[in-house]
């Protein structure tokens, strides 16, 4: 017998139009409702998401195992799985209960440990689960029941709130249990929400028919109305009723009296059976209720049967459950609070000397250790070691749990602190973990203690942008170290809050004596902090080679670094070494947000700017995904700037409003410098020169102009808008700045190039125009070429040279292949007024329209045909040499464009544009 399923329950065939049992009673509408989704999902109508909701008892398991019978029925593979409340430290658990278990499995065992494989990576681990489902449902469609979500851990938290999404296009039904609403979904499938209401009273009547075999008499209607239209509840009641008449106490004191009743008739071993497995959970091993009990598992073979007799126990093969959830805290309120706790202090215990891992002994410690508990305070400290890849805010809870047993003068608080401060900010938590140094620091620890624990805190106060304060204490503490791996830590940091600085030489002399102490020191931390600070102050500098020397050495050393290696060779226009960089930065990138990131800054310098628009959403979104948001400022601004090139202002403004948000809650110098050439942008396109200039300066006052690596691009847009607001100084120092830039980097032709385009626009000299198109014609980045041939042909149109045609030609046709489409018109205009003069005309750019094929990017077109086709997402950007993540973005953008659903309706579409096999030519 199911667990779930009430006792004598009849069944129908499944997907019929009626009720499949009568525990259905009630749940009509809902239940039709359900079937419309599976049907749709069935139909190709693409991926949906239901949600059941409501108290304990109401029915939403009884509804998702019908609804399973339906999608069967249906044809669906289905993965039916149950969150565990003592079973939130095991990563995926509650998906992997349903995945690795059906006729047949979703995922194969084997599929499954190749996941586990990569269990310290969870965006790839969710994105490599999410190919094998949607290899999975290419051919049948698939159901994914979660039941108890409220109780899910963490990573399957993490999961169910991206693969909808990323599985919008294909036949998945995700259908998900809870006592409230998880917001765990974002943009993606359709949602359908389903509050679970009591039962009417015509429902209860039913019900009481069902159980009692006839008319339900007056008296027991009445003791219905206490059920308060839960239908267990009231099932329960009217099994009790049909057992022993209508005589006893109202729901839900009646369930605790009416188990406490049927456990008063239980033998003193079985009881104490029920109460140790009340507390392990509602499903649990025989082996582990026999381990708690003290005695083997082959001698609680009497306890076991008398339990599931009295209906209060199922065996399902595998474990052992309580019949429903309410009657295992029906049994668990019966304990007094001492009781729980010494069992709970006891299982903890029992399990781990039983061979168990910490991830099942740590839920019971969390309701049962007290201050001082040795045990409880390694066990927890194993438990945060464990998930901390995965799971960074639960090992930051267990961490800071850790820490609150810890007696305040026990010598083991620093230790205990340390990992609690590391914990908090791996997951993010830079405030607190800075909060939860300062009150250890307040202890007065010992010099060596002091040290290392400003150590752990330079990484917050670095992710705080406190840069002050992280030299402030770097410098103190290294006045007290005696140990030489944290002094070279300590040096580090303080090269790495240095970078920041005006003095450059002198940060840069504090990151080679740190590097000299990490390679005598032999630590590795020590190595990549002084290798990352050096790298870092090269760039803020200007000295493009020397970033790219030390940013190689650290990505040789640590391929977590290789986004900062490419972003150090986009700086050299070292393009060629950059897409081999990223096209092998490995299947599993440890961090694909900023190795997106990378490849979005690539695509903008390759003029490329829908596709540098695409993977700017991406990296935008797997950050969120996160919740660490770190680069969204840079992000913003980059897509706000080209949204001006296309000349979408709405977008744009659109873009500076999350900009400034971001700014105003979390400001620092870098922010604002881009923020604030982002609204000079703005401003200058708004008709408000002198407002752009201002804001310009405002950008110099932490730090020159070219000292902001973003902005190093727009040195020549920056001068332009200087001398249309009138300040001719400005221009001449924006324009020096990009001399002495050039200076440091002869072999960079965007360097050499903007260096003499701004210095011909500050000084009006038609002869460095000409040299900067010269050496940007040998460079990599088509957009500086435009703007200085833009220029160029302005200049020679005013002169009445011919020439003026063949350099504003080039100019527009750039502008136009890249979607620069209101730099493209510009030129246009200027180009009509050369054209004029020998006959000639040119046309006018069709703008693209904003739903339909037509408004597809040619990116977009290859992704629609590629996957018109029958290619997985995974296929898909094999076959485009993009990230998988980047293909997730297009698909969004084709199924709003489009106004699609699924892949059928993709894939009709795209037949009737044209043959699917040229997807890769577009």
């Amino acid at each position: 017998m199911s667990p779930e399923r009430p006792e004598g329950a009849g069944i129908a065939v499944p997907g019929s139009a009626g009720l499949s049992r009568p525990g259905l009673r009630g749940r009509e509408a809902e239940l039709e409702r359900l079937r419309a989704l599976v049907e749709a999902v069935r139909d190709g109508e693409g991926g949906a998401i239901a949600l059941l909701l409501g108290e304990p008892g109401i029915g939403k398991t009884v509804l998702l195992q019908e609804t399973v019978s339906i999608a069967r029925a249906h044809g669906f593979a289905v993965s039916h799985g149950r969150a565990e409340e003592l079973h939130e430290l095991a990563p995926l658990a509650s998906l992997a209960s349903g995945l690795l278990h059906g006729d047949p499995p979703l995922l194969s065992s084997t599929d499954f440990a190749d996941l586990a494989g990569h269990h310290d990576q969870r965006v790839w681990l969710v994105e490599r689960l999410a190919q094998l489902i949607e290899e999975r449902s290419a051919g049948t469609p698939v159901l994914i029941g979660v039941d108890d979500v409220q109780w899910a851990d963490p990573l399957s938290r993490f999961a169910l709130s991206v693969m909808p999404a990323r599985l919008l296009s294909s036949p998945v039904l995700w259908l998900l249990t809870g006592r409230s609403d998880p917001a765990l979904y974002r943009q993606g499938p359709r949602t359908t929400t389903l509050p679970l209401r009591p039962l009417s009273d015509t429902a209860l009547a039913e019900l009481g028919r069902d159980v009692l075999g006839g008319d339900v008499p007056k008296k027991v209607a009445e003791l219905l109305d206490g059920a308060g239209g839960n239908p267990f509840l009231a099932a329960e009641m009217l099994t009790g009723i049909a057992a022993s008449g209508a005589d006893a106490p109202e729901p839900p004191e009646r369930l605790v009296r009416g188990v406490r009743d049927r456990l008063a008739d239980l033998r003193p071993d079985t009881l104490h059976f029920l109460r140790i497995g009340s507390v392990l959970g509602r499903a649990f091993s025989l082996a582990d209720a026999a381990a708690l009990c003290g005695r083997p598992a082959s001698g609680l073979g009497a306890e076991v049967d008398e339990a599931i007799a009295a209906a209060l126990l199922h065996d399902d093969g595998e474990r052992l459950l309580f019949r429903h959830d309410l009657l295992r805290q029906a049994v668990y309120a019966d304990l007094t609070p001492s009781v729980r706790r010494a069992l709970h202090r006891e299982a903890a215990s029992r399990l781990v000397a039983a061979g168990r891992s910490s991830t099942d002994a740590v839920p019971h410690l969390l309701k049962s250790a007290e201050p001082g508990d040795q045990e409880a305070i390694g066990l927890l400290g194993t438990a945060v070691t464990d998930v901390i890849a995965v799971m960074p805010d639960l090992a930051a809870d267990l961490a800071v749990r850790a820490l609150q047993l810890v007696p305040p003068h026990a010598p083991m608080v620093f230790d205990v602190g340390e990992r609690a401060i590391v914990a908090l900010t791996r997951a993010g938590r830079y405030t607190q973990a800075r909060d939860t140094g300062d009150a250890l620091l307040a202890r007065q620890p010992p010099l060596d203690v002091f040290a290392r624990l400003q150590s752990v805190l330079g990484d917050a106060l670095w992710h705080l942008d406190d840069v002050h304060e992280l030299t402030r204490r770097s410098t103190a503490a290294l006045a007290a170290v005696t140990d030489p791996t944290i002094r070279a830590r300590l040096t580090a940091r303080q090269a790495l809050a240095r970078s920041r600085g005006r003095d450059l030489g002198a940060a840069r002399e504090t990151g080679e004596r740190a590097l000299a102490e990490a390679e005598r020191s032999g630590d590795r931390e020590a190595r990549v902090l002084a290798l990352w600070g050096l790298g870092e102050i090269a760039l803020n500098a200007g000295d493009c080679a020397a970033a790219v020397e030390h940013h190689t050495a650290l990505s040789v050393f640590d391929t977590a670094f290789l986004p900062e290696e490419a972003v150090a060779r986009i700086h050299m226009d070292d393009f060629d070494t950059v897409r081999r960089l990223l096209r092998t930065g490995g299947d599993a990138p440890l961090r694909p947000a900023m190795l997106i990131w990378a490849q979005g800054t690539l695509n903008m310098g390759l003029g490329l700017l829908d596709d540098a628009d695409a993977d700017f959403v991406t990296a935008e979104r797997l950050e969120a995904d996160l919740h660490l948001p770190g680069n969204l400022v840079n992000i913003r601004v980059n897509r706000g700037l080209l949204a001006m090139l296309r000349g979408d202002r709405e977008a744009a403004r659109e873009h500076l409003d999350v900009v400034r948000a971001a700014v105003a809650e979390r400001p620092n110098t870098g922010n604002h410098a881009t923020h604030q050439y982002f609204e000079a942008v703005a401003a200058d396109a708004d008709g408000d020169h002198a407002a752009a200039a201002e804001l310009v300066r405002s950008v110099q006052r932490d730090h020159p102009f070219l000292r902001w690596r973003l902005l190093r691009p727009h040195v020549v847009q920056a001068v332009r808008m200087a001398l249309r607001g009138g300040d001719r100084n400005l221009a001449e120092d924006l324009a020096a700045q990009a001399v002495e830039h050039a200076t440091r980097n002869p072999g960079v032709p965007t360097a050499q190039g903007a260096a003499a385009h701004a210095s011909a626009l500050a000084n009006a000299d038609h002869g460095l125009l000409e040299r900067s198109v010269r050496i940007l014609l040998t460079g990599p980045r088509p957009l500086p070429l435009a703007a200085a041939s833009a220029d160029l042909g302005r200049a020679l149109l005013t002169a009445g040279d011919p020439a003026a045609t063949p350099a504003l030609t080039r100019a527009h046709d750039i502008y136009a292949r890249a979607g620069a489409d209101a730099e493209a018109e510009w030129v246009r205009a200027d180009l009509e007024r050369a054209t004029s003069r020998s006959g000639r005309r040119t046309g006018g750019l069709r703008p693209r329209p904003a739903q339909g094929w037509d408004a597809l990017t040619a990116s977009e077109r290859k992704v629609a045909r590629l996957i018109a086709a029958g290619h997985t997402n995974r296929s898909a950007a094999e076959a485009l040499v993009v990230s998988p993540h980047t293909v997730n973005t297009h698909l969004a953008s084709i199924f709003r464009k489009l106004s699609v659903r699924s892949r059928v309706h993709l894939a009709r579409i795209a037949l009737a544009e044209g043959d699917t096999a040229t997807a890769t030519g577009g």
